[in-house]
């Protein structure tokens, strides 16, 4: 098969929609709390969608992970864990830093350490990408992305600026540069050993494309295998909250009973880099809140929603796959073309949703710029990898 970036583009256009999106059910799940949902939607994401998927598209799914060597599946899910683990600290990025700056940094690091260690590691940098015309085009737009994640996070501090003193005292409790630079860098590299595991996966791709699967699907296996890492760290985290708060019941009981900590207390809530915009989007719709007084609990619309959330979330990974067979010599860049699409999905929900309402014209500037630079550097990637010659032929 023959790559053809834009086509990569466009998948990767797919997966920023669904991770920008994904929080939204979310948001109509009642009377439960955050480790509740958030475990239940993780079972759909890491678990249940990514085997159910790769059953279906792929050839031999459970030999091929059978004869995958053993030191590349402790690799892939050890780089899972680790990107679970950079949940861990975003909380406290955001406490430091404050929303917009916290995520900027985070992003900027999510991106540039997940796009250029790859092919540092491997030893293509210098010898494949840095020499060629088309690399230095896919380059640059990497560094164009990075330009975009800095105007967002410039819109969100200019916004910040506008609100008022007890507002800004809210939002930012404990600024701290330093401390926050340092727990944003352990996030965000972190939060990039996704794309190390992806790229760790490798023979697992080449033995599923032995077994016949097709090429645009041969991400697929890899997914399980990561995401079981993630999974790991989640549910651990998760379990602890249960034992924590005394909410383990939840997933059963009809009915529900006060809890010692608020639902989404957010010193515990755990998401990496590439989850927190699609919450900060959420954050801004309008739902039924749960002040009412009833205790019944809507179990089924609950899990509908969760299983909802939890199969959107694996739908941005699904077509981050899928793009990346698209994207030829650089596949690299799938990574940038990943982080970017989830700022301008995420950036057009938050004008949709009003975020934006009543800020200032140099805010609303900033925020177009921000789309206008994000949607650049992907259109940018797509025409420096359209000029590289195909790797399977070879030159």
């Amino acid at each position: 098969m023959t790559p053809n970036p834009f086509l990569g583009l466009l998948y990767h256009w797919l997966g920023g929609l669904a991770s920008g999106s994904f929080y939204l059910p979310y948001r109509f799940v009642r009377k439960w709390s955050w480790e509740t949902y958030w475990l239940t939607g993780g079972f759909f994401s890491w678990i249940i969608a990514p085997w159910a998927l790769g059953l279906a598209l792929t050839n031999d799914l459970p030999s091929v992970l059978k004869e995958t060597p053993t030191s590349t599946l402790a690799w892939v899910y050890f780089f899972g864990v680790l990107w679970g683990l950079g949940g861990l600290t975003f909380g406290l990025t955001m406490r430091y830093l404050g929303m917009s700056l916290g995520m900027a940094v985070a992003l900027g690091y999510t991106a540039a350490f997940g796009t250029l260690v790859p092919p540092l590691v491997k030893g293509e940098f210098f010898t494949k990408i840095l020499p060629t015309l088309s690399g230095q085009i896919v380059l640059f737009g990497v560094l164009v992305c990075m330009a975009g994640i800095a105007v967002a996070g410039l819109a969100g501090m200019s916004k910040e600026r506008e609100l008022s003193d007890e507002a800004k005292k809210a939002s930012i409790k404990e600024f701290d540069f330093k401390k926050g630079i340092l727990v944003a860098t352990f996030s965000g590299v972190m939060s990039a050993c996704f794309s190390f595991g992806l790229d760790r996966g490798d023979p697992i791709k080449e033995l599923t494309l032995k077994h016949g699967t097709g090429v645009l699907w041969q991400g697929l296996p890899v997914l399980v295998v990561v995401l079981l890492g993630g999974f790991t760290t989640n549910f651990i985290w998760c379990v602890l909250l249960h034992m924590k708060n005394r909410t383990g019941y939840q997933y059963l009981s009809p009915v529900t009973r006060p809890l010692s900590r608020p639902a989404r207390d957010p010193e515990l809530i755990l998401e990496s880099a590439t989850d927190a915009p699609g919450e900060e989007m959420a954050a801004r719709a309008h739902v039924l809140d749960d002040a009412d007084d009833s205790s019944s609990v809507p179990l089924f619309l609950n899990y509908l929603f969760c299983a909802a959330a939890g199969v959107t979330w694996y739908f941005q990974f699904f077509f981050y796959t899928m793009g990346e067979t698209q994207m030829g010599r650089f596949k690299f860049s799938s990574w940038t073309l990943h982080m970017a699409s989830i700022m301008i999905f995420s950036t057009l929900w938050g004008i949709a949703l009003k975020e934006w309402k009543g800020v200032s014209p140099r805010t609303r500037n900033l925020v177009a710029l921000t789309l206008v630079v994000l949607i650049a550097s992907t259109v940018i990637i797509g025409y420096g990898n359209s000029l590289a010659p195909d790797a399977s032929a070879g030159r």
